[in-house]
């Protein structure tokens, strides 16, 4: 949220319920796996010397000596938290990649049963903020897998590990001295404020400022608990914050739109126009009908040569969440899904291998067929599709590169 949360993820009318039981708890989503011992407390002197330093900073800040000696009793250096900061994978992913990866069907489906699931909150949330709830829903999808990852990090020791290594440190201190005052606050406790290895928390991962700043107890109970199995505090946070940045109730995100042949006018996310400017440029939306006779967006397409949109206001506004247009796109996209929407209508090119989606599906099946795990056939090259290319290449007397290829997809059918 804002540019801080940015930052951290570089890698959505039942009236009465304003003060009653909140939504039901989420199957599965307490399930665990075992914890990463890089990411279990080490011995670390210099951290212990930075946070007794750190005490008094903290405490000319308004943090009780209580409240620091409690939220630092179990805390300590987290060696697995500077790894992932150090080393996060960076992929050049195409829209195509990323949709496939933000509204598979699975994830619509795990979308359509979740938003039964807490059609009543949802649905009180949107009127009181104006925020529709398959967007509040499509966050939450896009954010934690619609509560089921959350994050299970203690928030003080990660905070304070990114802060005590300096790299981001000034903007890591500031998320724990805010993760201090919403325990002062009484809001959560220290054993149960966690999330992501950067301070993302809760079913729609906030920050500690942003937590600060946007948080609201929707279910009346004194608390702003955002962490809990009951999503209800954490989806109405969310609209209260998409609606401060700005939503316009009654107005779409965007959508899918049809350019003409040969279409070589203004585009991009700065070409705001009216749509009868659009219009007259021979753009429909994409199952052809007329554009709406008022209003203005911009016109984007962000993979050449596949689907085209025109994003309104409230495309800026979802932006203000995480500011990558693949990212407000798959918000938007899996919302419309989730309300019952059909899939894009425009295809996508092949990528810069001469490979189609489906291509790429079926080189992962023929990859873990011939015993070189590839994951998911989700047509998607991430690290463990790479490293069964890297290990079939190696077994077959092939150069090792980790590319796909058509050459490579024709050796394995």
């Amino acid at each position: 949220m804002k540019a801080d949360r940015r930052t951290v993820t570089l890698g959505l009318a039942a009236t009465l319920l304003t003060a009653c039981g909140g939504a039901p708890p989420i199957p599965g989503a307490s399930a665990q796996t075992p914890p990463d011992p890089a990411l279990l407390p080490q011995p670390n002197p210099g951290w212990d010397a930075w946070v007794a330093a750190y005490r008094d900073r903290a405490l000319a800040r308004g943090i009780q000596p209580g409240v620091f000696d409690r939220a630092f009793a179990g805390a300590g250096y987290l060696p697995g938290v500077i790894e992932r900061d150090r080393n996060q994978t960076e992929f050049t992913r195409t829209l195509q990649d990323y949709l496939q990866i933000a509204a598979r069907p699975e994830r619509v489906e795990l979308g359509r049963a979740a938003y039964r699931r807490q059609a009543s909150t949802l649905q009180a949330i949107e009127q009181r903020y104006g925020v529709p709830a398959t967007v509040v829903a499509a966050i939450w999808g896009l954010e934690s897998r619609y509560g089921t990852r959350r994050g299970e990090i203690p928030v003080v020791s990660a905070t304070s590990t990114l802060a005590y290594d300096g790299r981001r440190g000034e903007f890591f201190e500031s998320q724990l001295t805010s993760a201090l005052r919403i325990l002062q606050s009484g809001d959560t406790s220290p054993d149960n404020m966690t999330g992501s290895w950067a301070g993302a928390m809760g079913h729609t991962q906030f920050i500690p400022t942003s937590y600060q700043e946007y948080a609201v107890d929707f279910d009346g109970d004194g608390r702003r608990d955002i962490w809990a199995e009951d999503p209800t505090d954490a989806l109405a946070s969310t609209a209260n914050y998409l609606a401060r940045a700005g939503w316009r109730s009654g107005e779409p995100w965007g959508f899918e739109v049809r350019l003409p042949s040969g279409y070589s006018g203004p585009e991009g996310r700065n070409t705001t126009r009216a749509l009868s400017d659009w219009a007259a440029r021979g753009i429909t939306r994409a199952d052809g009908s007329p554009l709406p006779s008022s209003g203005s967006a911009a016109l984007i397409q962000p993979q050449a040569g596949g689907p085209a949109f025109l994003a309104f206001r409230n495309f800026e506004v979802i932006a203000r969440y995480n500011n990558a247009t693949s990212y407000v796109i798959g918000v938007g996209y899996l919302s419309d899904r989730i309300g019952g929407a059909g899939p894009l209508q425009g295809g996508f090119p092949p990528d810069r291998y001469g490979l189609t989606l489906e291509d790429r599906q079926a080189l992962q099946r023929g990859l873990t067929a011939a015993g070189f795990d590839a994951g998911s056939p989700d047509g998607v090259i991430g690290t463990g599709t790479i490293e069964a290319i890297e290990a079939y290449q190696a077994a077959n007397g092939l150069p090792v590169t980790g590319e796909p290829s058509r050459e490579l997809l024709a050796r394995l059918r």
